[in-house]
């Protein structure tokens, strides 16, 4: 029953995270990238906030590795990530951008293994990275696109709110913050929200009019705050402690189709061989660079 349970969840939190990415779409139809990221951090933060506050004994983070680690939280996994993958989204399409977040695991090894020293990267680990990027490359496709204009520069934008949620993620774990993961994220959520709209404000974003919040972005807002941020949240530290980080990052890879099945039946967006091809690519990347734990996993 346990396993069955976590095999809810995996594919729960797999169906969340991968719809975030053609309800961004929906949104960038009436709102400006960073202002719609941060709606969805404003309706994320209220829902964590109210589940911490409630429902943990210390629902504030005390200590300085604490506050350091929600401030990277809030600039890394929130703010920079969201500028990045939101203004990326207008040029490509939701299932694109998914493949090309599917690094996250790889670039999170790699960084782990520079920054933090947990183990080593051997001539297979590096061609596994390659691999990871060879992917991303083919899904690029570098010529003109035909979804908002340039798709290379789409991917080029991803890619770097792929390594700030990688680095962010490494550099969490190199401060060894005591307090609860959910705490952490929830207050991340709310300072990364309070980031985003100032980043809004200096870069001039227009206000939206009431007609802007049509019934379809209102309906993608609340996906993204209250189902990919708050409870997929939720889901993911729970699956954390259950799994281990393995199993768990392994979501990466159910993202993608579940985000390209949505953009292709909901969007009508184009899935080219090209983009397949360059998925395929990358998880072979991640096969090989992780071989070892799919092993041990296999064998168990």
């Amino acid at each position: 029953m346990t396993r069955a349970r976590d095999a809810v969840l995996f594919l729960t939190l797999g169906l969340f995270w991968g719809g975030t990415f053609p309800a961004v779409e929906v949104g960038l139809t009436e709102l400006a990238p960073v202002l719609l990221g941060a709606f969805r951090f404003d309706v994320g933060a209220a829902v964590a906030l109210a589940y911490v506050l409630f429902a943990v004994d210390d629902p504030l983070p005390r200590t300085r590795a604490d506050g350091w680690a929600v401030l990277v939280g809030s600039t890394l996994l929130v703010s920079v990530n969201v500028v990045f993958l939101f203004f990326g989204q207008r040029f490509t399409t939701g299932g694109v951008a998914s493949i090309v977040y599917s690094l996250n695991p790889i670039l999170t090894t790699a960084f782990a293994a520079v920054l933090l020293s947990e183990g080593t990267l051997d001539a297979r680990g590096y061609l596994g990275v390659l691999l990871g990027v060879l992917g991303v490359v083919l899904v690029a496709n570098p010529s003109p696109g035909s979804v908002g204009g340039d798709t290379t520069l789409g991917v080029a934008l991803v890619f770097v709110a792929a390594v700030s949620v990688s680095l962010g993620g490494v550099l969490t774990r190199a401060l060894e913050p005591p307090a609860p993961a959910l705490t952490r994220t929830a207050w991340a959520m709310a300072l990364g929200a309070v980031q985003l709209h100032l980043a809004s404000l200096v870069l001039g974003e227009p206000m939206p009019t009431a007609a802007a919040f049509t019934p379809e972005v209102m309906l993608a807002l609340a996906f993204m705050g209250v189902f990919a941020s708050a409870a997929a949240y939720g889901i993911y530290f729970t699956l954390l402690d259950r799994l281990g980080a393995f199993e768990t990052n392994l979501v990466s890879y159910v993202v993608p189709v579940v985000a390209t099945a949505l953009g292709a039946v909901l969007l009508s967006e184009p899935v080219t061989p090209l983009t397949v091809a360059g998925f395929l690519v990358v998880v072979l990347g991640f096969a090989l660079l992780k071989r070892h734990a799919i092993v041990r996993l296999l064998g168990r």
